[in-house]
């Protein structure tokens, strides 16, 4: 079959916006050539899929999809990468960094729209600017004093000490620092010490106080934050007066940039107009996108320094990009050789003689600006979501079913799923188990609280098996069990998430709330959130920005949130959506238990299908 936009279209891999950006950038740029055209409407169709860039190699060679529905595709005749590419470069449409044509083709074959190149070129440049700064050396005998006194040393914990201490020592040295590490690993405490230290040393120098910024890519990421950090620095070996300097308010990126009247994309902090911050932190970072990244650098003064929290193995950001893991896929293996480690280990030496540092051996998963905590603190050796997440990530389906099927890992299980639309028994009565402590109850900021406890999370949002069908079939269960009313669209007790960021009313998109009686007028409801400074607000919901139920979520919206207690629930088809980040980020945003409702073989087709989003900022920063 050869593909042409047409053929794409009636086959439902381009939609009618993609068939419509190529044939309006063509009429404008006088190109008519079918496959110019058909690489304009793929590059649309990728970048909605989540690329930066559409990959002409790997697409002419046929190791790169092009939709959802690939596999129903007959094999596509696709112009030969070198026919293609030289099509594009002959092309009006196409130019190169001092032009302002709408597309750029890179000498790796690789098709850009302009914004999302430059984007791309910024960042880096940003990135790899900040990690060349280094700070001229103190004095060495505080420093190792105050290393000592906020990362004590001890025995059992050496190796993991070392990483934190490690970026504690980069975070001073240098202007850029990732932490990434899966849940329970210790980020946030390890990134208070570091702003402790931060502080220390400023104070130590006779410097004005930090000014320091917390953000996050949603509100409900960034009330988590905030309260991480509260709960965090009473526990610091530090005085009033450090732990006092140390923020614990966080805001939205687009908050903390400024939207200009509401846009998406129009900020007023810019290079132009920087942030007044000294340490801009950045907390799950993995859910940012590529062009949020890049206008948040841009906004980062050239001095300030920029650390990075995430977890480079969860799912990217919604939008195009995947910052993160672009930034920390150096091509190399996670435990890199004995020589990189030992000239780590050297730097530590040659800066704080007198600093107790385990084994170079030991000092795994530093790399330049880099430092990846790998001992998790919320799941023990006897876990079976820990033992489950690490058989996801090496993608070992084979260990993770014989997991899930253990008897001697009692929390997680796999269950058959639905097959018709309605719940299981397994899944209704997780449903009625799982949400009525939330329903039972009565004060509004208990039942947030209680809320927390148990969530279902879904890799699709439509579908039998997708957000929307089952939020209703759950709340027909509970309407049975008489949990909740039926009083129309709002009932007392439905949760509700808020989908659109409304700055006017300090509600993000993510921010959970809860129906309830207005206690003014019986007759009436009420919208009852917790602010992230932990302040109770009652709304009217005819205020509200979009919002939706949510006793059911999707994975996406899960990330940065914690439940006792999840049910997974994967379709019964094959999906692109479904993939090893999907299923690793469901599995540990439980603490105690898991259960996933799927079959063996879309567990084994999970862990086996990664998702590969096309960009060159990896080979910006590390080729």
């Amino acid at each position: 079959m050869t593909p042409t936009v047409a053929a794409l279209r009636e086959a439902e891999i381009l939609s009618p916006l993609d068939e419509h950006f190529a044939r309006s950038i063509a009429r404008i740029g006088g190109e008519a050539r079918p496959e110019v055209l058909l690489a304009a409407a793929l590059l649309s169709r990728h970048v909605g899929n989540g690329h930066v860039c559409l990959d002409v190699t790997r697409l002419a060679e046929g190791t790169a999809l092009v939709g959802d529905r690939d596999a129903s595709l007959p094999p596509l005749a696709w112009p030969t990468r070198d026919a293609w590419c030289a099509l594009l470069q002959s092309s009006p449409l196409v130019g190169g960094h001092a032009d302002v044509t709408p597309l750029v083709l890179d000498e790796a074959g690789r098709l850009y729209l302009r914004r999302y190149w430059v984007h791309q070129a910024q960042l880096a440049a940003a990135i790899q600017a900040r990690a060349a700064q280094t700070d001229t050396d103190g004095d060495r005998a505080w420093l190792t004093a105050t290393v000592n006194r906020l990362w004590p040393p001890d025995p059992d914990r050496a190796g993991d000490l070392d990483r934190q201490r490690m970026a504690g020592l980069m975070a001073l040295h240098r202007r850029f620092l990732v932490i990434s590490g899966g849940p329970g690993t210790g980020k946030t405490f390890t990134v208070v010490k570091i702003l402790a230290l931060l502080i220390e040393d400023a104070v130590q120098r006779g410097q004005r106080p930090l000014r320091i910024t917390l953000v996050a890519p949603t509100g409900k990421a960034a009330a988590r934050l905030a309260e991480a950090i509260r709960q965090t620095k009473p526990t610091l070996p530090c005085s009033g007066v450090i732990t006092a300097a140390i923020p614990d308010e966080a805001a939205t990126i687009h908050r903390c940039l400024g939207s200009v009247a509401g846009s998406t994309t129009r900020f007023r902090h810019n290079a132009d107009n920087p942030l007044l911050t000294d340490v801009l932190l950045v907390d799950e970072a993995s859910m940012v996108d590529l062009a949020l990244m890049a206008r948040l650098l841009d906004a980062a003064p050239p001095p300030a320094r920029v650390l990075l929290l995430g977890d480079e193995d969860q799912l990217a950001s919604v939008e195009a990009g995947a910052v993160l893991g672009d930034i920390c896929n150096s091509g190399a293996p996670r435990s890199y050789s004995r020589r990189l480690v030992e000239s780590m280990a050297a730097f530590t030496e040659d800066r704080l003689p007198g600093l107790s540092v385990h084994s170079p051996s030991e000092v795994t998963g530093i790399w330049d600006c880099i430092v990846r905590l790998t001992r998790s603190y919320r799941y023990g050796s006897d876990s079976g979501i820990g033992a489950l997440a690490r058989a996801i990530n090496a993608g070992d389906s084979a260990a993770a079913l014989a997991i899930l099927d253990s008897t001697a890992y009692p929390d997680v299980a796999l269950v058959a799923p639905p097959t018709d639309g309605r719940l299981n028994a397994a899944l209704h009565d997780a449903v009625v188990r799982g949400f009525t402590p939330y329903l039972h109850e009565s004060d509004p900021a208990a039942r947030l609280h209680a809320f927390e406890r148990f969530r279902v999370l879904c890799a699709h949002r439509r579908g039998w098996d997708g957000v929307d069908w089952i939020n209703r079939q759950i709340e027909a269960a509970l309407r049975a069990a008489g949990m909740i009313g039926d009083d129309g669209r709002l009932y007392v007790g439905q949760p509700i998430i808020i989908t659109r960021n409304d700055y006017q009313l300090g509600l993000f998109n993510g921010d959970i709330g809860v129906v309830v009686r207005d206690p003014v007028r019986a007759d009436a409801f009420v919208a009852f959130f917790i602010a992230a400074d932990g302040a109770a607000r009652a709304l009217s919901p005819a205020l509200l920005p979009p919002h939706e139920t949510v006793f059911a979520m999707s994975v996406h919206k899960s990330q940065g949130s914690e439940f006792d207690e999840v049910a997974v629930l994967l379709p019964q088809h094959v999906s692109p959506v479904v993939s090893r980040e999907l299923l690793y980020t469901a599995v540990t945003r439980a603490r105690r238990a898991v259960i996933i409702h799927a079959t063996r073989e879309m567990v084994t087709h999970a862990i086996t299908h990664r998702i590969e989003r096309a960009s060159g900022l990896r080979d910006l920063l590390w080729g």
